[in-house]
């Protein structure tokens, strides 16, 4: 009987996921993709499967335990297979295959965890003193243990790499050593610590003078999140603009296709409609589906309409993108916003399906309002957030008439887009779902 390593694999480019649920025990007989462990990142909830069929020989990880690509989970006893270690998505290895030992007793023995990388300097590995910028001598950021991602988040947060602590294996630094350090920063009044904006923190207050209270701790997605809209307020000089679509034609038509809709085994949402027509209007308003570089000397234009579409979850926000939006009928659109939605629901969304997007919308339409003003996800230029529609007396010119008015807040970022831009957009974005026939145009 061989024993089979299963280790993380590729998460998406993401620093680190927490072990958020285990699905099995020391024990347990497993099925060939059955799920092993869940898995959340910064970027997505993923359940790591079975790479054989077995009995699970050991757990090596706990609830709560950050792990990296590469790093052992789960020791599986198998009869099938004689690999000594395959990864989450290597297929099976021949049994001639290099690294294949015979079954023994001995054989847990020499599975081991690859070793980490080496920091690139001999001092790399000194965690460094948790301290104001002022009173730490300045060294390279090239000699610290982190990866592109914790890099690209400190040039974001314009830290020092050096003066951070480091909490992940062998001092190596992770995202929420950078959070915890800008933190411990601005409570402090250390200003340079955030780049110099100056932002006085907000003062703990002990509510439990004024009454009872309750407290519970944030989910990584949501601690996720909140940074990522704080970075994009700061970051972005937004301006939103409004306007009302008249959508009386286009609810008619949709609740119209209500029994092809049952028969097709699908939903025909509103969703697909603002996809659609969100399409059309990016593609006749280029400088909305584009990006600022870094350096902000160059804005990248995309020869691509990928869209993301947030869900409210009870784990949090989340917003997986649908692929080529402009090139899809409203029936695959209404397929793909059905499966999405579940398994952003689900926490099932992969790390690939949350990425690429070049423009947002944001709909509260299920659960009320009247307007608000999203944020711009950067480095996206734009959001459309989308509120309840209701019905509104209109002039048509002889009398009032009642009409299914759908209210549109668009937001952007200003250093790109300016009124005249999110003027013709918007206008074209009301007109096409007025009268969805432009749509075909």
């Amino acid at each position: 009987m061989a024993k089979i390593i299963v280790k993380v694999p590729d998460i998406g480019g993401a620093e680190g996921a927490e072990v958020i649920e285990l699905l099995v025990a020391v024990g347990d007989v497993v099925e060939l993709e059955q799920s092993l462990i869940v898995l959340e990142s910064d970027k997505a909830s993923m359940e790591i499967p079975a790479t054989v069929a077995g009995t699970v020989a050991e757990l090596l990880v706990s609830e709560g335990k950050e792990v990296c690509e590469g790093d052992v989970i789960v020791v599986i006893e198998s009869e099938t297979a004689n690999v000594l270690e395959v990864t989450a998505t290597d297929p099976v290895a021949e049994a001639d295959s290099p690294g294949v030992l015979p079954a023994t007793d001995t054989d847990i023995n020499v599975l081991r965890p690859e070793p980490e990388l080496e920091p690139t300097s001999a001092t790399a590995v000194k965690k460094a003193p948790q301290q104001s910028p002022i009173e730490l001598p300045d060294r390279d950021d090239n000699s610290v243990y982190a990866g592109p991602a914790v890099r690209k988040l400190a040039r974001e947060f314009g830290l020092d790499l050096s003066e951070v602590s480091g909490s992940g294996p062998k001092g190596r630094l992770m995202k929420q050593d950078l959070h915890a350090f800008v933190q411990k920063a601005l409570s402090s009044g250390a200003v340079g610590a955030t780049g110099g904006a100056g932002i006085p923190p907000v003062p703990d207050v002990d509510f439990s003078a004024f009454g009872e209270i309750r407290t519970e701790p944030l989910t990584k997605m949501a601690k996720l999140t909140g940074a990522n809209m704080q970075r994009n307020w700061l970051n972005v000089p937004h301006v939103t603009q409004f306007d009302d679509a008249d959508i009386t034609e286009l609810e008619a038509f949709r609740k119209g296709l209500k029994g092809e809709a049952e028969k097709r085994g699908t939903k025909l949402t509103p969703m697909p409609f603002l996809l659609k027509a969100c399409a059309v209007a990016l593609r006749d308003n280029p400088k909305l589906c584009s990006s600022l570089s870094g350096d902000g000397k160059t804005l990248i234009y995309k020869n691509y309409i990928h869209l993301g579409m947030a869900v409210d979850t009870p784990a949090g926000l989340f917003v997986p993108v649908i692929r080529d939006v402009d090139k899809k009928s409203l029936w695959d659109l209404a397929d793909e916003v059905i499966e999405l939605a579940g398994k952003a629901r689900d926490r099932k969304l992969r790390p690939d399906e949350m990425r690429g997007g070049c423009f947002t919308l944001s709909s509260l339409g299920g659960i009320g309002g009247r307007g608000f003003t999203p944020i711009v996800n950067a480095p996206e230029v734009g959001i459309l957030g989308v509120s309840k529609a209701d019905i509104h007396p209109v002039w048509d010119g002889e009398e009032f008439k009642p009409r299914q008015m759908l209210p549109l807040a668009l937001s952007y970022d200003h250093r790109v887009v300016n009124g005249g831009d999110a003027g013709r957009f918007l206008t074209q974005l009301v007109a096409l779902l007025s009268d969805i026939r432009r749509l075909a145009l």
